[in-house]
């Protein structure tokens, strides 16, 4: 019983994630006609609060306050916030509240994991769990894309936040979960995570924390351009048709163990660097028309994409660790990744496409362009740039990481 109550608390998690990030993009080029780079921004307010999480998460919210009433305020204050996102209708004030309610959300992300790891006897059912919360994206999208076709809309934002409420009273009613360091000795070094940089010292580690920084510049397109993308070359469905990526997503994650006990970390991880290459030319190739099994494909690799390089690198991160830091070696890799390497990658994605854009009239009558212009993009051009890019930091990794072998004990927390 406790098992299907921490999976609608994924569920719940995860759709809220998913109902406003995918198409936010979309809303704010089309309807509100924020640049480009202000799209960028705007999709890196997440990666300022995943750098912001892992402090808060040690120095307050592992200490002081019970994870389930936790959960439940952040998810109140955010209820809050983004409904006033909802409203702003100028770059101004529409991002400072969007970071804000990232603050809030993301430390969710850790809260939730904790809370289940708490009260599952087995660590290796969390994943049962834990697909709960990719079945909440998945649902978020079909509703999204295929049911309300509000991908330049702003319901989306206003679902998340009446969502947010549900969440709120919802975690009240979980299993207690205490702090975990509460009455413990604090130390500053240990609230940071700070001891996970003695694993810096080795080069193979090293080298797997820069490529992975590197990687997720580019990657970044993906979650910040893929729905802009799709609705501008008329793909019907977009936010529906992006659900199969974390539908392939469940079904690579079931093949993960099996391929890492047979090719190890290091090929696994290749193959996943190379996928967001190929996924980035076959978009660049693709269209609404006789090139959409191209756009398919794109959207398809999302499992090897995620599942194979950031699985992967749990994985690895995991076994580098070893018990004693593993948290702060997760907490490390998570602020370089989704924290250092996606806010740098929101800032060259919305540049780059902003480079490929240009401004057309969508009026039959040109006395009456003034007044109903948009911006269209060159796609073709703007995804070569992080296909390449993909690909450099694929034939780099593939030459300077050289990790120890060593079969792999289970797979780590995944998110879409």
């Amino acid at each position: 019983m406790t098992g299907t109550r921490l999976a609608l608390m994924m569920f719940l998690q995860y759709f809220i994630w998913g109902v406003w990030f995918v198409t936010m993009g979309t809303y704010l080029g089309q309807t509100l006609h924020f640049t480009d780079r202000e799209i960028g921004l705007a999709y890196g307010a997440t990666a300022i609060a995943a750098l912001a999480s892992p402090f808060f998460m040690g120095i307050i919210a592992d200490r002081f306050f019970a994870s389930e009433k936790l959960l439940a305020l952040l998810h109140l204050i955010g209820a809050g916030l983004l409904w006033s996102v909802a409203q702003q209708t100028t770059f101004a004030i529409f991002y400072p509240l969007l970071i804000l309610y990232a603050l809030c959300y993301m430390p969710t992300l850790s809260l939730t994991n904790s809370i289940s790891f708490h009260h599952v006897s087995d660590s290796t059912h969390f994943p049962y769990i834990r697909v709960l919360g990719t079945l909440g994206w998945i649902v978020a999208g079909i509703l999204v894309g295929r049911e309300l076709h509000a991908d330049a809309q702003v319901l989306p934002m206003r679902i998340a936040a009446g969502a947010s409420i549900v969440m709120a009273l919802y975690s009240l009613s979980l299993p207690h979960t205490p702090p975990k360091a509460a009455g413990a000795r604090f130390r500053l070094r240990d609230a940071l995570g700070l001891e996970a940089l003695q694993l810096l010292r080795s080069r193979d580690f090293s080298i797997f924390v820069l490529g992975s920084f590197l990687l997720c510049i580019p990657l970044q397109f993906y979650y910040t351009f893929a729905n802009p993308f799709l609705n501008e070359i008329k793909v019907p469905q977009a936010a529906f048709i992006q659900t199969f990526g974390q539908m392939s997503e469940v079904a690579f994650m079931l093949l993960l163990p099996l391929v890492l006990r047979r090719y190890g970390i290091k090929a696994i991880m290749l193959v996943g660097m190379l996928a967001w290459s190929a996924r980035y030319f076959a978009f660049a190739r693709g269209n609404a028309g006789a090139g959409m099994a191209l756009i398919y494909a794109g959207i398809l690799l999302h499992g090897v994409c995620y599942d194979f390089f950031f699985v992967g690198g749990q994985v690895y991160t995991d076994q580098r660790a070893g018990e004693k830091i593993r948290a702060a070696a997760q907490g490390l890799i998570n602020f370089v990744t989704n924290g250092l390497g996606y806010f740098v990658g929101a800032l060259v994605s919305g540049a780059v496409v902003e480079h490929y854009a240009t401004t057309n009239s969508a009026c039959a009558d040109a006395a009456a362009a003034s007044g109903c212009l948009r911006v269209v993009h060159d796609w073709q051009a703007v995804w070569v740039v992080p296909a390449m890019a993909a690909l450099g930091v694929f034939v780099l990794f593939g030459i300077a990481f050289r990790p120890r072998r060593r079969s792999p004990a289970g797979v780590a927390d995944v998110s879409p």
